[in-house]
């Protein structure tokens, strides 16, 4: 009787100890052992037997058979019949029949397949577990692809002499590894290293890109991934053709408050002979103590072209800043510096305004005598150019304060109304320019009322409308005649700035005198989800102001007729649009945007024109389209395509397409674009890239795509 009761707790054991096989946690050790078998008995003085449906358990740890014998003698488990030793997570170990010592250290499996992360599935004629670490397989084939019945061969497979899987490093090495495709040898290498699938941050190559392109030729992209402990890591990608030489080079680490990432490159090529081509990109972002928060970004490229032919970016200008800011419910705070650099064949560095320094802050206070709010603000600014020249030199530094009041009341039958009133101080100083040689000093008083009435109705169908007519009286003596317009050459008329003191975007020009400014919003909210918006609006003097450009809408007496609407559903097509029309319904600007996010897809499609304006530096009008579009074909193709059409020339500027294929064991990146315009600087260009991505191990995770189904 001892010796039956001793045989039991060393099978009950033994079948815990074979779990070892998978990852094991002190949760599971310590958790209840449960073994349920149709019948458990003793033949003989050694063996034990449980047959019939065993199944033992601990935590999430599981094995599973049709019989277990357990040897006293020989401390070995013989284990017969659809094994499954499952660790309720990452591996998944199936076999046909298994010699093993007690604690599963040791020992061979035979026909077995092991399943890692539900991902990769490696069959073996024999599996031999040593050191209970090591998973040493012997004839093997690897796949992620779906394994059908019907003896065809999955869409790829690794076939392999011998493949040892490590659960330690979680490294599977092969050992004269066959790359098959439908069957089909295309790669062989005598020894190879993967991560298996558990591995988020594996060292190694990661998916390689192959690109052509008119400006650079064919050229291969080799990724190779270096994690730097568990905060940091570094790609770094050689780019190889017959007309470049490129090392490409992505940095990024974590901090526990904040995160960097830097991006660069370095290239000799033929297009310019002898000269070194670079860029470097960086970016962070970081969280202080006092709610302060530390920004910056670099931007830098060795010529003009680079960036767009290299694909790096299409910027044309380029700007690198260090801000720090502090916001909370009273208070905003900032202080920072930027350096612009143009790459623009039209523009030179010395006479943009390539460095600007700036300081703000702004306190918010709640009088409790008067009631509403009290906002103080103050700014210094300074912006440089590198020439020295008079007037396209001009060098500026310039102090801004503010003092306003505003405070609310709801009067009669619901209307909101609002008064506010100010003043706003400061002086200029200008370097470089003879226009004004000494400081100049401004004070500009300034005060609204504003009434609006919100009316709010349910409609016969259901449907919510809300009618606001809005009226404001505003008047400001504004007192910067003097000061050169350095700033403010540029102004946008929306439903955002309708109702502001001044919609000069910079102190140094400001609105002046008694306007009124009038519109009227109306919006929709259908029971089915339809959504209507419609806001007119209009600026209207008591004398004319001729400092804003033609196509600004806002010169003269009375300004364009602001229209904007939008019309579609919350969660379905959106059309949005906005105009500017004079009296003779004449316009000025014109903007429209669809954007329709569909089951199989998406579309973004934008028409824009712009009358032409020397005041803005526009000797020609614009006039273009751009259109943006997903689509998937079916569950595994998704096609794609980009376009940009200028209608005043009548021609393409850019174009692409793409087309993606996509399953549980292979993506698949086919992409053409073509870019049509020419500058100065800038020749047209084609590039072709094709990305393949063995998805399975680490270095391709799979992404949640539809699994291929096998023909019945």
């Amino acid at each position: 009787m001892r010796n039956t009761w001793f045989g039991k707790a060393a099978l009950i054991g033994a079948l815990f100890a074979s779990t070892s096989v998978l990852a094991q946690t002190a949760q599971d050790d310590e958790a209840p052992v449960y073994l349920i078998a149709d019948q458990v008995f003793l033949d003989g003085e050694d063996l034990l037997v449980a047959s019939g449906h065993v199944e033992a358990r601990q935590g999430e740890r599981r094995l599973m058979a049709e019989m277990v014998t357990y040897n006293q003698d020989t401390d070995t488990l013989s284990i017969e019949g659809n094994i499954r030793l499952e660790d309720g997570s990452n591996t998944v170990i199936l076999a046909d029949a298994a010699e093993l010592s007690d604690d599963m250290r040791e020992g061979l499996l035979q026909g077995a397949r092991m399943i890692l992360a539900e991902r990769l599935q490696l069959a073996a004629v024999e599996l031999q577990r040593t050191q209970g670490r090591y998973q040493q397989m012997s004839k093997v084939a690897v796949t992620s692809c779906h394994v059908c019945d019907d003896g065809r061969p999955p869409l790829w497979h690794i076939r392999a002499r011998r493949v040892i899987h490590d659960q330690e490093t979680r490294n599977i090495y092969f050992e004269g590894a066959q790359l098959r495709i439908l069957d089909v040898p295309v790669f062989y290498a005598p020894k190879l290293r993967l991560p298996d699938p558990t591995v988020t941050r594996a060292r190694g190559f990661l998916i390689p890109e192959a690109v052509s392109s008119s400006t650079l030729g064919t050229a291969v992209r080799t990724p190779y991934f270096l994690p730097i402990g568990d905060h940091a890591d570094l790609t770094v990608s050689p780019f190889l053709s017959a007309k470049t030489k490129t090392l490409e080079l992505r940095y990024r680490q974590s901090f526990y408050n904040g995160d960097i990432e830097i991006n660069a490159a370095g290239s000799r090529d033929t297009l310019r002979e002898d000269v070194g081509r670079s860029y470097v990109f960086a970016e962070g972002d970081f969280e202080l103590p006092e709610n302060f928060r530390i920004t910056f970004d670099l931007e830098t490229a060795s010529d003009t072209t680079y960036l767009q032919e290299y694909d790096y970016s299409s910027q044309d200008r380029l700007d690198s800043a260090l801000q720090l800011t502090r916001d909370t419910r009273t208070s905003s705070f900032g202080l920072g510096g930027t350096v612009f650099e143009t790459l623009r064949a039209t523009e030179e560095n010395d006479t943009q305004a390539s460095r600007l320094g700036e300081a703000r802050y702004e306190l918010r206070m709640t009088p409790d005598v008067i009631g509403g709010e009290a906002r103080l603000g103050l700014e210094i600014h300074e912006h440089v150019r590198d020439s020295h020249t008079d007037e396209v030199g001009r060098d500026v530094q310039r102090v801004a304060t503010s003092f306003d009041w505003r405070k609310n009341w709801i009067v009669g039958n619901g209307f909101d109304a609002q008064l506010l009133t100010g003043v706003s101080t400061g002086y200029f100083d200008l370097d470089d320019d003879s226009s004004l040689r000494d400081r100049t000093d401004y004070t500009i008083p300034y005060a609204a009322a504003t009434l609006r009435w919100p009316l709010e109705g349910i409609g016969s169908q259901g449907a919510t409308h809300l009618v606001e007519p809005v009226i404001q009286l505003a008047w400001s003596n504004d007192d910067t005649g003097a000061i050169p317009n350095d700033e403010s050459t540029r102004v946008e008329f929306d439903s955002g700035n309708l109702f502001s003191i001044n919609r000069f975007p910079a102190p140094d020009k400001n609105e002046d005198g008694l306007r009124a400014n009038i519109g009227l919003g109306w919006t929709r909210w259908g029971v089915d989800g339809s959504y209507s918006r419609l806001n007119l609006g209009r600026v209207i003097r008591a004398k004319e102001d001729n400092r804003f450009s033609n196509s600004s809408g806002l010169a003269g007496l009375e300004s364009d007729w602001l229209f904007e609407a939008q019309i579609g559903q919350v969660e379905g097509p959106m059309l949005s649009a906005r105009s500017l029309l004079d009296d003779h319904l004449r316009l000025a600007k014109v903007e429209a945007q669809l954007n329709w996010t569909f089951p199989r897809g998406a579309l973004d499609a934008t028409y824009l024109w712009l009358d032409e304006d020397a005041d803005e530096d526009r000797d020609d009008e614009v006039s273009e389209w751009t259109l943006a579009s997903t689509y998937a074909l079916n569950d595994f193709w998704t096609s794609s395509v980009e376009w940009r059409y200028d209608l005043v020339d009548d021609r393409t500027s850019t174009a692409g397409v793409g087309l993606q294929y996509e399953n549980e064991c292979v993506k698949v990146d086919l992409s053409a674009s073509r870019r049509f315009t020419s500058s100065d600087n800038l020749d047209p260009s084609t590039s072709v890239g094709l990305t393949v991505a063995l998805t399975g191990f680490s270095a391709g995770r799979g992404s949640g795509a539809v699994r291929q189904t096998c023909k019945s």
